[in-house]
């Protein structure tokens, strides 16, 4: 379903298929939307306003696009800040993928596995930004699941990687993370302005939170880079390695 209407607000329904945002302010709320596309719910760029609450956005293992797989739960291709709060986000490779919005008190769990078109494991992320943003991502109050194994592609709970330029203003409080190979990559030489506190790294799948460990590519010298507060399930407190 193609939305171009702004202000549109889809409210109770319950959608076998996914949508595409052409349109400003729009929300949906009180809604389960199963997808069997690309993503369940995408912004298209020049446009903003999203926002998709208390919901649940899921997918049909096997049936997506990418070779069966599929991508992303929430997708923000626009402008602007797109939140997303109190929702059920389950199945997509990359759940939540956005470089600014407002992430908060979801659930993200049962990621699925599998091998993109090009023959390899897709790379998995509960939240994944690709840096150059010029809002501010918001990370607050969620559990962020990734039980998928290293060797099938597992990257991170919260992925902040300078794919398409530096990672910046990025707030991360007081979740719960566990799994991929690290469950936080911090967002490399270059990050600035990127807050860690108060969040805990459980050991549900892995005895280091992640694979290889809690946290990796964290500057610890970028300019209002802050960690704080952060520990594992026990209260043991973690504090990262310096990024090579």
């Amino acid at each position: 379903m193609t939305v171009r209407t702004d202000g549109t607000v889809i409210r109770g329904w319950d959608i076998t298929g996914s949508l595409d945002v052409y349109a400003n302010d729009v929300t949906i709320i009180d809604s389960r939307i199963t997808s069997t596309n690309w993503w369940g719910v995408n912004l298209r760029p020049g446009h903003r306003g999203l926002r998709v609450l208390h919901s649940t956005v899921t997918a049909i293992p096997g049936k997506g696009p990418d070779n069966g797989g599929e991508d992303y739960a929430v997708s923000n291709m626009g402008t602007s800040s797109v939140e997303v709060g109190w929702c059920d986000i389950s199945v997509f490779g990359n759940a939540l993928s956005m470089g600014q919005g407002h992430i908060h008190d979801n659930y993200v769990h049962d990621i699925v596995p599998f091998r993109n078109a090009g023959g390899e494991w897709q790379h998995t992320d509960a939240v994944i930004s690709g840096g150059g943003n010029k809002g501010s991502l918001i990370i607050r109050h969620n559990t962020l699941l990734n039980p998928v194994a290293v060797d099938r592609g597992a990257s991170a709970s919260i992925g902040l990687f300078a794919d398409t330029g530096h990672v910046s203003h990025t707030v991360i409080d007081g979740n719960l993370l566990a799994g991929g190979a690290y469950s936080l990559y911090g967002g490399g030489d270059g990050a600035t302005g990127i807050t860690v506190t108060n969040n805990v790294f459980s050991t549900r799948y892995h005895r280091n939170a992640g694979g290889y460990g809690a946290v990796a590519a964290w500057n610890a010298d970028g300019s209002g880079n802050v960690w704080r507060g952060n520990r594992f399930t026990d209260g043991t407190p973690i504090s990262p390695e310096p990024d090579r």
